[in-house]
């Protein structure tokens, strides 16, 4: 199946270091073993096309497999809520500069409330959501943004708004995790899926103007 984001010309590098054969980001892509296959197949099933992110793990198959059942476990303790984890990777992804998922994740939070609402988070205004998800969201950016320079305050805020000192390991363990996915795609030149443009509501392409273009948009 073709790819919108692979290139079957080789061409040179932007470095002249050597031919530049099909790509995924930065790198060539991997070869597809049995494994990748079974990730290119859900995706399939699932979208109808093959996700970027997808093509670019197929390099290591069995690590992002484990990053996911890591965030499970992370979760099965004091387990967040759909709408919960939309809020935290959608204001945290934003904060990070990372456009994929604050698109894909952007996306869900509008379908668990509405599109303004989303497009808010990313923009970093919380006035759509409730007074604990406001504080959970601003956590999450601090997170993302310099976590050595949070407080105790800043925890204390997370209490205040309701939240046991369990549930803020395992939000910020949540977080911790989705933000190193993130800088493995984001570092190796990851585009966000082509098929954003038609599957996004438009008031979150507006609001994400960060971050690696849209793959065929211009750099």
């Amino acid at each position: 199946m073709s790819h919108p984001d692979i290139s079957t010309e080789s061409t040179p590098d932007a470095v002249g270091l050597h031919p530049a054969g099909p790509r995924i980001g930065f790198l060539d892509v991997p070869e597809t073993t049995a494994e990748a296959q079974l990730s290119f197949d859900e995706d399939l099933a699932e979208l109808g096309y093959i996700m970027n992110v997808s093509r670019l793990w197929a390099y290591q198959p069995a690590t992002v497999t484990g990053l996911f059942n890591l965030l499970r476990q992370a979760n099965s303790v004091e387990g967040l809520s759909l709408r919960q984890r939309f809020i935290l990777v959608t204001a945290s992804a934003s904060a990070f500069g990372d456009s994929a998922c604050s698109l894909a994740w952007g996306r869900k939070l509008a379908n668990a409330s509405d599109a303004g609402t989303a497009a808010a988070v990313i923009r970093g205004d919380d006035d759509g959501l409730t007074p604990s998800e406001r504080a959970m969201a601003a956590w999450a950016r601090k997170v993302a943004r310099d976590p050595n320079a949070t407080t105790d305050a800043d925890v204390q805020a997370l209490r205040d708004a309701g939240y046991s000192d369990a549930q803020i390991f395992t939000i910020t363990v949540f977080v911790a995790l989705r933000l190193a996915f993130a800088t493995v795609n984001d570092a190796l030149g990851l585009p966000p899926d082509a098929a954003f443009r038609t599957t996004t509501p438009r008031a979150l392409l507006d609001a994400v103007t960060f971050g690696r273009p849209i793959e065929g948009d211009p750099q």
